[in-house]
């Protein structure tokens, strides 16, 4: 059958990406240009949405950006000097075509598309009510409810509507809306997820991080601050901040894992971040070992912070195969268990005989962990000693980030002496939350009011979780569809 590698369903997902642009020529291939430098951000689906001045098009469709936006008979209808474009994993709603953004619909007040990253966290509530009053949905994502709630608001203008359905939800968002009256950004008021604005020539650029406008040459100007809607169109760029004022709380696990090591999120270097996060973690739990091997590829900034701060030398123990894809054939349960090292294989001339410790960015079921301990003894080290550069992940993320239920979270289930038992390491250690914010700049972490949302570390969410509290009694039930 078709599945998914083995080594993909022991990550915490990477909720969505975003892009657009505003007064470019042949808007849609940058917006292709753009979301393949946030494919790490979804692998699922993938869409455009452009205008015209008088039309709009979308193109959608399953899988990647390369296959599906690399054609000129793709690319040729997708017109205008304004679009907007999506990569997705799904965090909710099933993988489905009629999920795949930017969602459009045809409002009053004309066309109107819309590509979000994140997730609405009382969407089911607000979808019942809507449902009752006569709304009719055409998908499972959460992401309709805000097309539906500014259809059905009782403002004129497009922003006032969407300000309307946004005083509404509560949740995680960085949205584009795409009108015939120009181009709307905007962050939910803590700034969970992260958006960006740049400049390439007189064209404005949104986008989920700054990798995706190094690639298409445009300069970064700003971060979308936390409860900041951006208008764009052909009279200038405007901005609203139409939400009461709030501390803000943005995603710490960005610079665990989430953004590209090349971004800058929030100010600050990711790569920078995460090699800090490995010298904390020296620190805190040292260990005598020959080297130090990163799990490919997320772990290897951290790994490399590690070595230079413990002094023990830095050697890629495990090799990484960058021709694998996210699926393959496994027919049998012999070939199932080979299929691990189709992606990573010890470097066994290396390792052998060596005391190795292992950096990793996070557990998350342990399944993962487990089988790259085994490989490093399978390969003759000696010892093997696992260090991980975040603190366990003890909760489930409802804000954009597609984690297990936490019964099935390792670090919820067993303390760290019991992971490391069900693991078969010598040693494991976490950095500390402390550790954490430490490598991001601050001396420790709020007891009040903390500087980020770590609640799949501590459990404290930011945001209330409507839909967790009072789970509706009749679930969304649609038509199956066979993509």
């Amino acid at each position: 059958m078709l599945t998914t590698n083995p080594f993909d369903d022991d990550k915490l997902r990477e909720e969505c990406g975003v892009f657009g642009i505003w007064g470019g020529d042949g808007a849609a291939s940058f917006v292709a240009l753009g979301l393949h430098a946030l494919q790490h951000r979804g692998q699922e689906a993938a869409g455009i949405t452009s205008y015209d001045g008088k039309q709009f098009h979308t193109h959608r469709a399953m899988g990647q950006v390369a296959g599906n936006f690399d054609r000129d008979e793709i690319m040729r209808p997708l017109a205008g000097r304004t679009a907007i474009g999506h990569v997705r994993y799904s965090t909710t709603g099933e993988t489905a075509l009629r999920n795949v953004q930017p969602l459009y619909a045809d409002l009053n007040e004309g066309g109107f598309a819309v590509a979000h990253n994140g997730n609405l966290s009382n969407a089911m509530t607000l979808k019942q009510a809507l449902i009752r009053r006569g709304s009719i949905f055409q998908s499972t994502s959460d992401t309709e409810v805000i097309i539906h709630l500014t259809a059905t608001s009782s403002y004129t203008t497009p922003l006032d509507r969407l300000i309307d359905a946004l005083r509404q939800v509560e949740g995680a968002y960085s949205l584009l809306v795409l009108t015939e009256q120009g181009l709307i950004a905007c962050r939910d008021p803590l700034g969970i997820r992260p958006l960006v604005m740049g400049k390439l020539g007189e064209a404005t650029i949104f986008a989920s991080e700054t990798v995706a406008l190094d690639v298409i040459g445009a300069t970064y100007l700003r971060d979308v601050d936390p409860g900041e809607l951006v208008l764009v169109n052909d009279s200038g760029v405007r901005s609203f901040r139409p939400f009461a004022p709030a501390r803000p709380r943005p995603c710490i696990f960005e610079h665990v894992y989430f953004s590209r090591p090349d971004s800058v999120v929030g100010g600050s270097s990711v790569y920078e971040v995460r090699k800090n996060i490995g010298a904390e973690l020296s620190r805190e739990s040292p260990v005598e070992a020959d080297y130090v091997v990163p799990v490919p590829d997320s772990g290897v900034p951290a790994a490399i912070g590690f070595s230079q701060a413990s002094g023990i030398p830095f050697e890629l123990g495990i090799i990484r195969s960058h021709y694998v894809g996210r699926t393959f054939i496994q027919p049998n349960d012999g070939v199932r268990h080979l299929g691990v090292k189709l992606k990573h294989n010890a470097n066994s001339a290396l390792i052998k005989g060596k005391k190795i410790v292992l950096i990793d960015d996070s557990i998350v079921r342990g399944t993962t962990s487990l089988k790259i301990v085994q490989m490093m003894r399978d390969a003759g080290a000696t010892e093997v000693h696992l260090r991980i550069a975040s603190p366990p992940t003890r909760h489930s993320c409802f804000y954009g980030v597609d984690t297990p239920e936490r019964s099935k979270l390792l670090a919820a289930r067993h303390n760290v002496e019991e992971m490391r038992t069900f693991i078969h390491a010598d040693s494991l250690a976490f950095v500390s939350i402390d550790g954490l914010y430490k490598a991001l700049g601050e001396d420790h972490r709020a007891d009040i009011r903390p500087q980020y949302c770590d609640a799949c570390f501590t459990g404290e969410y930011p945001i209330a979780l409507p839909d967790q509290v009072n789970v509706p009694d009749r679930q969304l039930t649609l038509l199956v569809e066979n993509n």
